[in-house]
């Protein structure tokens, strides 16, 4: 039998005759010209897939094909692509069903996953650390997370192989192989995937509740929703908007969440500013009762500037949904659409940082931190439109968020029934899994009271796919020059973000615990 992974490339290699009795490929109709099986990763060409016939069988693995060459005169990474190999279910996925993407969905996808609800908690941080640490904390992390995703960019696409890494895990496994990615990887990304969608519905559902109480002024004779029911009804929310289909297909709405994650986190930041400091603000370093419980209140703290920069996870998914060959690889979009992204990044996170601690000081809430602050020192003297829309921008940048972190949840519940079935997930069973997973969200997130310690938790385990696998999966692939300038920074980088992740989850579960959260 064939094997249907392998791609070959030109000579053509003569097939046995055993081959010309496998059926054509069996794919829904709308995949036909799906640019995930239409091209090869890197190879452009005529690749095609017939259509399936009326006595085709719906559970044939398809077949791609790559033609010969139209001159021999190939460019030097072409003579050296000897054997491309392409996933055929990546069709049928999420994720990959669709390569349609550019520079622009990239920046939408990437500033929505990069700036959000996180940022709101940075002055937390800051009264642990103080006005030296605190800056200097999140300058030297937002260069790091910075450099590995560029690592991450690069390694997207092989030259050497052919591959395209669509997703995290499986830069993992080719890199470290599979047995290891599942003890070193796998548990985090999930984590950080559900966890971020958590904390999303924590923030989300108290941003209802802050709109309502806003618009009825206590006037309102309606007796307000609970707690528990503002978290059902976020979630009822974000499910229903989840069953857009796939990562391309949410580019609109990622667009949507940046615009209103820059509205929100301008609003506050100007209003805390414009409002000046809060009498009696103190900038000294809170310190805890003794000495263990001030150096784990810390690495709390380097936790919590830790999970501001998550969603590395998702780089490697949105450079998936766009096309690539050798002339134009997906990887210089992508890098154009992470600058302009994580420009804007650093415009919102350094002001609620700077100017909460500020305004602020010990003051700052730790659970909620700026939009909490906002509403309890400025709920007066702030007009209700400017209260009321800085919670609707937070509302709607949470449901969007919520869709780009969710989706590779999506991804891995799919796979299991695309791989046995090889075929597409039906709608009834698509919606299922994603429903499974928002109220599965909605319960974990009712249990959840700290906002502030699950943020360091979420940071610390974390931190390894941030800052520390990136650099490791870059000495293996491309393999530096042994003692040179790039070795040094990779390993010295890999092995700190690996012994940061370690003192800082054993430090937010101290928090937690000490704390009785």
């Amino acid at each position: 039998m064939v094997d249907v992974n392998e791609i070959g490339s030109y000579p053509g290699t003569p097939r046995p005759a055993s081959a010309a009795a496998t059926p054509p490929i069996s794919a829904p109709p709308s995949q036909f010209h799906s640019p995930s099986l239409t091209r090869s990763p890197l190879l452009s060409g005529d690749d095609h897939i017939q259509p399936a016939t009326a006595k085709t069988s719906r559970n044939v693995t398809p077949r791609i094909r790559t033609p010969r060459f139209i001159t021999p005169l190939g460019s030097p990474i072409r003579r050296a692509l000897k054997l491309t190999r392409l996933d055929p279910h990546d069709a049928w996925l999420p994720i990959t069903e669709s390569r349609n993407g550019n520079a622009y969905y990239a920046a939408f996808h990437t500033l929505c996953s990069g700036i959000g609800i996180q940022a709101l908690v940075l002055p937390v941080a800051f009264t642990i650390l103080g006005w030296s640490w605190g800056v200097i904390t999140l300058t030297l992390g937002f260069i790091w997370q910075l450099y590995t995703l560029y690592l991450l960019v690069q390694l997207h696409e092989s030259i050497e192989t052919g591959m395209r890494y669509s997703r995290y895990l499986q830069l993992c496994g080719a890199t470290f192989g599979e047995r290891l990615t599942k003890w070193l990887a796998m548990f985090p990304i999930m984590y950080l995937s559900a966890g971020t969608c958590v904390t999303l519905i924590i923030i989300g559902a108290s941003s209802c509740q802050l709109f309502f109480d806003t618009l009825c002024g206590g006037t309102c004779s309606a007796q307000p929703p609970t707690t528990v029911e503002w978290y059902l009804i976020f979630t009822s929310a974000a499910v229903l908007l989840s069953q857009l289909p796939n990562l391309n297909s949410i580019a609109g709405v990622s667009l949507v969440g940046a615009i209103t994650a820059l509205g929100y986190c301008t609003l506050i930041w100007v209003v805390s500013l414009a409002e000046g400091r809060m009498p009696g603000v103190s900038y000294n370093p809170v310190r805890g009762r003794t000495e263990v419980n001030r150096i784990f209140d810390v690495l709390n703290a380097l936790g919590i500037v830790a999970f501001a920069f998550r969603g590395h996870n998702l780089i490697l998914e949105i450079q998936a949904t766009m096309p690539s060959d050798e002339k134009h690889p997906s990887r210089v979009p992508m890098w154009k659409g992470v600058k302009v992204a994580y420009t804007l990044v650093a415009m919102c996170l350094f002001p609620l940082a700077i100017v909460g601690y500020w305004a602020y000081g010990q003051m700052i809430p730790a659970d909620g931190g700026m939009l909490t602050a906002l509403f309890a020192f400025h709920g007066q003297n702030t007009s209700d439109f400017i209260l009321g829309l800085t919670s609707l921008f937070v509302i709607i940048s949470a449901l969007s968020s919520f869709q780009i972190y969710a989706m590779p949840m999506f991804d891995d519940m799919e796979s299991l029934y695309v791989k046995k079935r090889k075929e597409a997930s039906p709608w009834w069973l698509r919606a299922i899994f994603r429903a499974l997973f928002g109220y599965i969200c909605f319960f974990v997130a009712v249990a959840i009271p700290f906002l502030a310690s699950f943020a360091g938790l979420i940071g610390g385990i974390s931190l390894p796919v941030t800052s520390a696998y990136p650099c490791f999966m870059w000495l293996k692939v491309k393999k530096p020059k042994v003692f040179g300038p790039k070795w040094w920074l990779n390993w010295s980088l890999g092995l700190l973000g690996m012994a940061l992740s370690g003192v800082l989850i054993a430090a937010s579960l101290f928090v937690i615990i000490d704390r009785g959260c």
